[in-house]
């Protein structure tokens, strides 16, 4: 490995607890949603994403032969994840995936090659700048996001990408907002803040003249603190699936998402599972409070809609106003006779 292409440690990163904390979990637990980082320019966003190359676990993936390849059959291989980047001028074809232009021109062929989103399964995606991208881009992102897969159609064409993947994002806020659709995606928000303290903003200068000096050297340093934490991480993916939740901390982390009054329901979700990833990374096989009090900053916070409180008023107004005039214009029903068995349908309104 070159210098130009070693990481910055993420241990070496001053200050930063909740960054580092997000980026861990969000690794540890795939099913949190991903993570989302907002702050200036020049806070170490970017850098923290690269620095978990050093720390990416051992996955299973299937790799597919070339395609003159003899025999045809999928193997299997366990390698490190890897860490996937989307440039900001890419196409949609590029992140979809497309005919491969080459063999079309010369064999008059139709071959879809895989895009981003196939090459980023089983690995992290990084979005840097995610709010500038095209929403036609970020809308394909968060579709293979949600299906777990990327259909790419050219014509009569067809062919299916798995395309499950961890997804980082980064913005600075002063460039403009993120599409509410998309925030909601994101597990964890992360608000990296400048350092206040001169004395640690002195020490991130320090720390950066030291690696630009001698990258391997530096990167030494810290070597089996890092080599330490990677392995943390590997035992924590292993512990995950045997996490449980107990009902009263279930009960808990559901009053305080109604007490926010947060519409979306991916609020208990990412907080839960958040959670989850916090025990397996202390080698817990069941969360406690303290792991809740940790993650519900990261997973509660930007979730709040004044307008769709607002909308949702209106709605029961409205609904009210609507009963009020039936009330009024029709006569009191008499009771149905009570059947052996009721449709699907007059269940559910039974139930309103």
């Amino acid at each position: 490995m070159s210098d130009e292409i070693l990481p910055f440690p993420l241990l070496a990163i001053v200050g930063q607890a909740e960054l580092k904390t997000a980026l861990l979990l969000g690794l540890i637990n795939p099913a949190l949603g991903g993570v989302l980082l907002s702050g200036p320019y020049g806070v170490g966003k970017t850098t923290a994403v690269r620095g978990l190359l050093d720390l990416m676990p051992t996955v299973e993936r299937e790799r597919e032969p070339r395609p003159d390849a003899e025999p045809t059959t999928l193997t299997t291989v366990r390698e490190p994840m890897r860490l996937v980047e989307l440039p900001l001028n890419a196409r949609l074809e590029d992140v979809v995936g497309g005919i491969n232009e080459r063999v079309a021109l010369e064999q008059q062929t139709v071959r879809l090659e895989p895009g981003i989103l196939a090459h980023a399964h089983g690995n992290l995606l990084y979005v840097d700048e995610i709010n500038l991208l095209d929403p036609a881009v970020v809308d394909a992102i968060l579709d293979a996001a949600a299906q777990g897969r990327t259909l790419v159609r050219r014509g009569p064409v067809t062919r299916l990408y798995p395309s499950r993947f961890v997804l980082v994002g980064s913005m600075n806020p002063e460039e403009g907002a993120l599409r509410p659709q998309i925030l909601d995606r994101f597990g964890l928000r992360v608000w990296v803040a400048p350092l206040d303290d001169p004395r640690q903003r002195l020490e991130v200068y320090r720390r950066a003249q030291a690696f630009r000096a001698d990258p391997a050297g530096f990167r030494a340093a810290y070597a089996a603190q890092t080599a330490a934490l990677a392995e943390e991480v590997e035992s924590a993916r292993a512990i995950l699936p045997h996490v449980t939740v107990p009902p009263q901390l279930e009960e808990l982390a559901l009053a305080v998402v109604q007490a926010l009054r947060i519409p979306s329901h991916r609020a208990e979700i990412a907080l839960l599972e958040g959670a989850r990833a916090r025990a397996a990374a202390d080698f817990r096989t069941q969360v406690n409070e303290e792991d809740l009090r940790r993650v519900a900053p990261l997973a509660l916070r930007q979730r709040r809609s004044p307008q769709i409180e607002e909308h949702g008023r209106r709605s029961d107004d409205e609904r009210a106003a609507v009963e009020a005039a039936l009330a009024q214009a029709l006569p009191s029903p008499h009771p149905a006779p009570r059947r052996k068995q009721r449709s699907t349908i007059h269940q559910l309104g039974e139930e309103q």
